[in-house]
């Protein structure tokens, strides 16, 4: 009996951890404090990017803003999760950080509440971009403020674009264009 619950035991635990396979399976807060679920995205190209105020990236609003625009009525759709997980340059409240990308990018894509991206706290949806585990397609590491994560119409990753990267970068627009 023993040796049958030990060979069970690994079968059990690899399916709960590939159970949560697709973007779809989570829920996020906005930055209003409203609770949705990704799979309100289903058949969309999603973009998601860690975002902070106060960072050498942080002109990348401008254009992930202009990038939004160009493409949101073409089945795509920038998510933005602020986080304060590098060198504490996202210091503000949802509120102050609502206002800060409002006033000074016009940003109109959807921001989601501060989370973190990384650590012992980090957000399951983040979990989920970053092992290959939860997954299925690759392990990732943030590495800094304004990573971009690319996901196609059926939930899955299919690029990780570093922060260096403009938002519009012909490989990104070429993405969402295919």
């Amino acid at each position: 009996m023993k040796n049958i619950i030990l060979a069970i035991l690994p079968i059990i635990f690899s399916s709960i951890a590939v159970s949560q396979n697709s973007i779809y399976d989570y829920k996020v807060v906005t930055i209003d404090g409203d609770t949705i679920s990704m799979s309100q995205f289903k058949g969309k190209k999603v973009m998601i990017v860690n975002t902070a105020s106060k960072c050498g990236f942080t002109k990348q609003y401008k254009d992930l803003q202009e990038l939004y625009l160009k493409y949101k009525d073409q089945n795509f759709i920038i998510i933005g999760f602020p986080e304060n997980n590098f060198l504490y340059q996202e210091p503000g409240s949802n509120s102050e950080i609502k206002e800060f990308c409002t006033k000074n990018y016009g940003v109109s894509f959807p921001m989601m509440a501060k989370i973190s991206v990384k650590g012992k706290d980090i957000h399951p949806l983040y979990s989920w971009l970053t092992k290959k585990e939860l997954n299925g397609v690759q392990d990732s590491k943030i590495e800094w403020n304004f990573q971009k994560y690319l996901i196609d119409e059926n939930g899955k990753i299919i690029k990780v674009i570093s922060p260096k990267v403009n938002p519009l970068d012909d490989e990104i627009q070429n993405w969402i264009k295919g």
